[in-house]
């Protein structure tokens, strides 16, 4: 970074880094100009699109300090198999996979989620390719469905799949690089018990690099983890299965689960997202078709939206 930016930082930055840790409310750290508001636990980013941390990428130290203080309030439990696995669960968790080389990364998620506290829960893992090449690497307290290869990878398809075979009254749609805290199907099962239909707890998105260490912090990600209640998940329609390869489909399933008034945005928690090289399409960014699909769709009214896949469900 230039000395400009390293200055820049430290004016503008630094004492707004400094409150937020003294005071242990990490969640309230944010980027110059940009607004946020509190329920008085968590926060809601009052922008549209995601950012990352200006003064976590200027002086990188500052970032893991702040990784270290989340992480020490919400802690990461890795275990072998769940103590609250249950054939009668209260939370599902459901991930979409696709080859060999995102294995390692899925392990890792499986074990975060395998340390979960306090809430009965399954995880069901739908696993998309021409052949079942990770049903017997899974542990064995994962559910496994396979869903024939496609032209190209679709996240909306695996979800959708897995929400058809969970039993718990709350979905978790989870990517298959992200550790989450221990209490983290707790707080969305909880924020779901309170009236919200959908609920995004996340505050912060810690990306790792290929060396473990602290790349970025990401704030307002649409994606990566997102809670609902089941039945209302239907109601919208579920994800839209014309959105093939990277980016659109959780802007646009936002767009709609905003219609039903019980969305719940203040994030408070905490997730670490795995190094993988690049998804296919995502270093297009805008250019990307998936996205240029959602430039489209946004143009019609999410009830439309709504009302479509619903049809095209039945």
């Amino acid at each position: 970074m230039s000395f400009r930016h390293r200055i820049g930082a430290l004016i503008h930055d630094w004492p707004r880094y400094r409150r937020a840790m003294r005071s242990g409310r990490w969640e309230l750290m944010h980027n110059r100009d940009e607004r946020i508001s509190t329920d008085g636990r968590g926060v809601k980013c009052e922008w549209r699109f995601t950012s990352d941390l200006h003064l976590a990428r200027v002086y990188p130290s500052l970032g893991a300090k702040l990784m270290a203080a989340a992480f020490a309030q919400w802690p990461v439990v890795s275990a072998n198999a769940p103590t609250h696995a249950s054939d009668a669960p209260e939370v599902s968790f459901v991930i979409g996979h696709r080859g060999m080389e995102r294995l390692p990364q899925l392990l890792t998620t499986l074990r975060s989620i395998a340390g979960q506290n306090a809430v009965d829960l399954e995880c069901i893992v739908v696993e998309q390719a021409a052949s079942r090449e990770i049903e017997a690497r899974l542990p064995s307290w994962c559910r496994y469905v396979f869903d024939e290869c496609r032209t190209d990878y679709n996240r909306a398809a695996a979800f959708n799949a897995g929400t058809v075979a969970a039993r718990g009254a709350v979905v978790i749609l989870h990517d298959n690089d992200i550790v989450v805290p221990a209490l983290y199907a707790r707080e969305v099962a909880a924020r779901v018990a309170e009236g919200s239909d959908f609920v995004d707890v996340k505050r912060f998105i810690f990306n790792l690099d290929a060396n473990g260490g602290l790349a970025s912090i990401m704030q307002n990600a649409q994606g990566g983890s997102i809670g609902a209640r089941r039945e209302a998940l239907a109601a919208i329609g579920g994800f839209d299965e014309e959105f093939v390869g990277w980016g659109g489909e959780d802007n646009d399933f936002w767009d709609r689960a905003a219609t039903t008034g019980k969305v719940f945005h203040y994030g408070y928690l905490p997730v670490m997202h795995l190094h993988h090289p690049p998804q296919k399409g995502k270093i297009d960014g805008d250019a990307a078709p998936a996205v240029q699909r959602y430039r489209e769709l946004e143009k019609i009214a999410p009830e439309e939206r709504i009302g479509r896949l619903r049809e095209r469900r039945r």
